[in-house]
């Protein structure tokens, strides 16, 4: 197994530089998510990563680019890491939501284990889902550092899984942390066990 995951955001699309929800909408980069490509892809030519895996969406996908570029790598697609399904709050702004659904937007906030967007999908299913996806590539090396680039939120679903660090509030472009966060991996490691309460 290897011994650490990269998990690369994918940069700002103009939806979430809106504040719209994009969830699992194909919106390509902002020029400044280029520019967030751009700069991983030179700290990662340094010590490239072993293997690159990339989330189905455009975002992603373009972020990617440069980053397989710079490392001499193929971006491997990997469907499973598709972004958290908002339904019907898809394309929304997270404003719209609160004015138009005061009420499911309160739940959505207190306890998003919880509450689907309508016609969307539970963030718990979403963490199963993105639990299968990275135990299949980890599987797939012996060694060394693995890299998935994924869009916001997504981002933090992964680095939860992986370290428990927490996902804060899911829509908050600006709460993300680091674009690029390097995590050790235990010898036998073991997803973060999803909470019944808010995280």
């Amino acid at each position: 197994m290897p011994d650490h995951l990269i998990v690369i955001r994918s940069g700002p699309t103009d939806y979430d530089l809106q504040g719209r929800i994009r969830g699992t909408l194909d919106v390509p980069l902002a020029p400044a998510g280029v520019a967030a490509a751009e700069a991983a892809a030179a700290v990662l030519a340094a010590q490239p990563p072993v293997a690159l895996y990339v989330a189905a969406d455009a975002a992603a996908r373009e972020a990617s680019r440069p980053i397989a570029r710079s490392c001499g790598l193929k971006a491997r697609p990997l469907p499973l890491l598709s972004n958290l399904d908002q339904g019907l709050w898809q394309g929304m702004l997270v404003d719209e939501i609160r004015c138009k659904q005061p009420r499911l937007y309160r739940q959505w906030q207190d306890n998003p284990w919880a509450v689907a967007p309508p016609e969307g999908e539970l963030l718990e299913d979403a963490c199963l889902r993105v639990e299968e996806a990275l135990e299949h590539l980890l599987r797939r090396h012996a060694r060394g550092r693995v890299a998935v680039v994924v869009p916001q939120p997504l981002d933090r679903v992964v680095r939860w899984l992986v370290s428990g660090e927490s996902m804060g509030d899911l829509w908050d472009c600006d709460q993300g942390g680091p674009a690029t966060v390097e995590l050790p991996l235990a010898a036998q490691w073991r997803p973060v066990r999803r909470p019944p309460v808010r995280v």
